[in-house]
Formats: structure tokens, sequence, C-alpha cells
């Protein structure tokens, strides 16, 4: 019988042991109803390997005892090194970006907070939305057999987001582009080794968040005549790039 890998946070393993609690609890004890004595592999989101055995299941926890840890880093087989750079939209559209952004293969999210943003994300909110954000993708992963989990960043504003980028190529989506389209962008760019594409809210970018990114060396594209939802933008960039430059 093969040993069942999983995705968790490399924060989940503590002196040699791991404690899994949450969705992978449940996936681990009432879907695959595995028990002390089971062998399993871990893989965090460094890529690194852990193998274990399960050494007790409580009521909500799974904790193995770590055998052998590689921390060696795996690579998805992508070909592109894409960052989302998603203004936060309203409600659960997030989750949608975050699961099929994952799926698609991007490297990783930032995510930041947008002039036009409705959703806001407190100080004191930080923390706990970077970690629900980080369960959404790592889930994600592990559904779709991803090897190594995104990271997922937060900026408070797209001034922060616009200076933190040093990708090979940068763009950014904006429903007031009239003259470049995508594919021409494309057509003359030479296959990158990193992208990086901004995508703003339902209310798109303030004028003045797209001076920024331009500043920043972001280009201005349009993904042609109709205008998408913030979250099919998000999913439709990431596969036409996955296609173009990666995996897909």
């Amino acid at each position: 019988m093969s040993i069942r890998r999983f995705m968790i946070n490399s924060r989940s393993i503590l002196d040699g042991s791991a404690a899994l609690d949450g969705e992978l609890f449940r996936h681990i004890v009432r879907v695959l109803r595995l028990s002390p004595g089971d062998p399993l592999t871990l893989v965090d989101e460094r890529g690194g390997e852990h193998d274990g055995v399960i050494d007790r299941v409580d009521k909500d926890l799974v904790t193995v005892k770590i055998t052998r840890s590689d921390h060696a880093p795996i690579q998805d087989n992508t070909g592109l090194r894409l960052t989302v750079c998603q203004a936060l939209p309203k409600g659960e559209k997030i989750d949608l970006i975050l699961q099929k952004g994952t799926e698609l293969g991007a490297h990783d999210f930032w995510l930041f907070g947008g002039h036009r943003s409705i959703a806001r994300v407190r100080a004191e909110q930080r923390d706990a939305k970077l970690e629900r954000w980080s369960r959404i993708v790592t889930e994600a992963a592990r559904q779709c057999g991803r090897r190594t989990i995104p990271a997922v960043r937060w900026y408070p504003t797209a001034v922060e987001a616009a200076a933190a980028s040093s990708h090979d190529l940068r763009l950014l989506l904006w429903e007031d582009e009239r003259t470049r389209r995508l594919n021409e962008t494309l057509a003359g760019t030479a296959p990158p080794g990193s992208a990086i594409v901004s995508i703003g809210p339902e209310g798109g970018f303030d004028p003045h968040e797209t001076e920024l990114f331009v500043k920043q060396g972001f280009q201005t594209v349009s993904l042609g005549s109709r205008i998408l939802r913030t979250e099919t933008a998000a999913i439709a960039i990431t596969a036409i790039l996955q296609y173009i430059y990666g995996d897909l």
C-alpha cells in the first residue's frame, strides 16, 4: 500500500512532532480512517518532506511522530514563477481566486488593500486572515496534487505591493486601457522566468494606483472589449500565462 502524502504548514511541526487539526484531521481520520501506527508523509510549503507515523488520534487532533525530514526544496514543474497580485475583493471571491490560482499553478499570491476595495483588513485581523488564506491554498494544493504550497502575503496598500516587485514581467489588468492588448504585449516579450500580474477590486484601480504600478515597471494591458469580474480576470490571466509560459 502506498504511503499517503499530505500538505501542511511548516509551523505544524515542533520538536519532532506534527499536530494536525481542522480539515486535515477530518480527512485523515474520518475519510481515510488512518489510525495510530499508520505511516504517512507530510510536505510543507517550502517543499520539505517529513516521513512520520501517527502517534495519537484525539477528539480533534492527530499527532504525528516525525521519523525523517528532508528539507531539500521541491519545485513544481510550472516553468514560470507567477505571482497573482490581487486587490482584496468583497465576500468570498478571494477564496475562489486563491483556490483556482493554486490549481492553475500560481507560485504565490500578494493581496493588498485597494483604494476602491470594499473589504478591509484591520491590523488586528491580519494574522487571522493570513492563517485562513494559507489554509485555503494548502487545501487546494492537496486536492490538485501540487507538491508545493503557494505563499500568501498581505500589503496594506498598492504602494507597498507595487514597490515589492522585481519580476521579469510585470502586468496590470486595467479596464481603461484602450490600445495595449495582452496578446500584443506578450508577442513582443521574451519568455520570462518570473511574472506578476496585478488585478483591481470590483471598482477597478484608482488612477493614482495605476500610476504607482506603472512607475514600478508594470505595463497596463487589456483582456479585450469585455469587462470581467475581478475573480474571473484573475483566473483568466493565470490560465493564459500558464498556457504560454508555464505547464498547461
